[in-house]
């Protein structure tokens, strides 16, 4: 694990940037808030660790994906799923010795745990990263929405268990309708005492869920419209304060649990020399944002569009949700590299031969022109479909 350095954060200027015309589609009105430059941070974390690329220039990262713990909590079964994804967890951070993990999604099976100990399921999914000091954060899945959890709800609660969480909850405006509270970005610096961060690690809420209760409420399943605006404003003041990434060679990477809509159509032309990786799930209705919406018309095109046009130096988007695909290819329209994660946890759907691990990601340099490598490690030490996200690829 890289040796964590606890020099803080600078303070950011502070600047005035007015909500900009922009075309992803947002109907605004005034009975919506609207995104608001005066809630953007660039210093958002003053009292935790800065996350620094390791001396030889390098910074990996683990993805946990899908784990589901709280299974059928009334028999041996679930509970044993739960002990089998701990294991899991350690045996992978112990070997792995990652900079920085990400938990992408679907942590808890939330219609299918007790409601009373729901919270507590996050205390044993953050055990192992405490154990380690691991620096980590989370995106929320569709099955962290149901009558017995919420996003907000698991975000309080890891932000209570695990000092270096870097979860965090989108801001005010953000709160009602439906929006998402999962959406924010963290920041990775080359020196801790560098004033801008050469690497942003983006995290967005897709939101989703699909039973009613009285702790729970169904919500569609993909980002939000106004997120695009949030994203425009986002990096006009990072490009205000810090230049703009072209210039100051600031890299992205993009972490959301349901894929984008725009992924289905890649899974025809696979090919599986070129895009390695389980290709075992057939994606359709659900498997992607909006497919659960037969009036889907591109609801989360606005996002589509925003991601790919704001940020910059964009190495890839990362989703977990399908457990048996674990393939990358690139979106062409978009010119974009789309990767799947592999389906960590022993709750949820699986199948014979499709097995347990992560993704590992590992930037190799600061510079962004120099893509991560990336590959699935399974359980057992195991390594396959590994790739390397830059020009090249595709």
């Amino acid at each position: 694990m890289m040796a964590m350095l606890f020099a803080l954060l600078a303070a950011p200027a502070v600047f005035a940037i007015p909500v900009a015309q922009t075309n992803y589609g947002l109907a605004r009105n005034t009975a919506r808030q609207v995104p608001d430059a005066s809630d953007i941070d660039l210093d958002p974390y003053p009292n935790k660790p800065r996350l620094t690329f390791r001396p030889d220039g390098t910074f990996k990262i683990t993805v946990f994906s899908d784990l589901h713990y709280g299974e059928n909590p009334w028999d041996d079964w679930g509970p044993q799923q739960d002990v089998n994804s701990t294991r899991l967890m350690n045996t992978v951070l112990q070997d792995e010795k990652p900079d920085y993990v990400v938990l992408n999604g679907d942590l808890i099976t939330g219609e299918n745990t007790f409601r009373e100990n729901s919270t507590s399921l996050i205390d044993e999914i953050v055990a192992p990263l405490n154990k380690y000091e691991i620096p980590f954060s989370s995106t929320h899945g569709n099955h962290d929405n149901e009558p017995n959890i919420t996003h907000a709800e698991e975000i309080r609660r890891e932000l209570q268990v695990a000092p270096l969480s870097y979860t965090r909850a989108a801001p005010a405006w953000a709160n009602g309708e439906g929006y998402g509270p999962g959406t924010y970005w963290v920041p990775v610096y080359t020196r801790a005492r560098d004033r801008t961060p050469s690497l942003i690690l983006w995290f967005f809420d897709s939101r989703g869920g699909f039973s009613e209760g009285a702790n729970s409420t169904a919500l569609p399943d993909w980002v939000d419209a106004s997120v695009a605006d949030w994203i425009h404003l986002t990096v006009s003041k990072m490009d205000a304060a810090w230049g703009s990434a072209d210039k100051v060679a600031r890299g992205s990477l993009v972490f959301v649990h349901i894929p984008p809509h725009a992924v289905q159509a890649l899974q025809p032309g696979l090919n599986s020399t070129q895009d390695p990786g389980l290709n075992a799930d057939v994606l359709g209705e659900g498997s992607t944002q909006a497919t659960s919406d037969p009036t889907n018309n591109g609801k989360d095109q606005p996002f589509w569009d925003a991601v790919n046009a704001e940020i910059k130096n964009l190495h890839g988007v990362i989703s977990g949700h399908d457990h048996g695909n674990e393939w990358c290819k690139r979106e062409t329209t978009k010119n974009v590299i789309f990767c799947f994660d592999k389906h960590s946890g022993y709750g949820g759907y699986s199948s014979i031969g499709w097995g347990h691990g992560v993704r590992n990601v590992v930037f190799r340099s600061p510079n962004p022109s120099i893509g991560p490598e990336t590959w699935i490690r399974m359980e057992d030490g195991s390594t396959h479909a590994q790739i390397v996200m830059d020009d090249s690829y595709n």
